[in-house]
């Protein structure tokens, strides 16, 4: 069975995603919660080629982010975030309209949404939870 990553187009498909997601987290209304939770921290440049990195490995493929800083746990990447329900759901919207914008097959784009949902899901649990992150 092909990865999502190889379903998705490989590096050039992930970037593609990525590159649609924040070009609306950086200019629709609906990105705002999104976009503030970034604003003044890394610059959206940094953040677009982490979000690009991660997304690799974590759909299947390249693990450029591990490769980068030894480590990929979502918890402690965003610890220093207020991710609530509202942040989750700007978010999945957000990357739900990217994927609806690269026109993808639809089971293609029911199972990036189910993994993306999955791990929202989580971030948001473990920050109403008050969970300290795993090394």
């Amino acid at each position: 069975m092909r990865s999502l990553y190889d379903r998705l187009g490989g590096d050039v498909g992930v970037r593609r995603l990525v590159d649609a997601f924040y070009d609306i987290v950086e200019h629709e209304p609906d990105g705002e919660l999104v976009h503030r939770l970034h604003v003044g921290r890394f610059g959206m440049d940094l953040v677009r080629q982490a979000q690009f990195e991660f997304l690799c490995g974590f759909l299947g493929g390249p693990q450029y982010y591990v490769q980068r800083m030894r480590r990929s746990n979502l918890r402690r990447m965003h610890e220093h975030l207020s991710f609530g329900p509202a942040e989750g759901k700007a978010w999945l919207t957000c990357m739900t309209r990217a994927m609806d914008g690269l026109g993808l097959e639809p089971d293609l784009q029911g199972r990036l949404t189910t993994a993306f949902r999955k791990a929202v899901e989580m971030l948001v649990a473990a920050q109403t939870r008050g969970d300290q992150p795993v090394a």
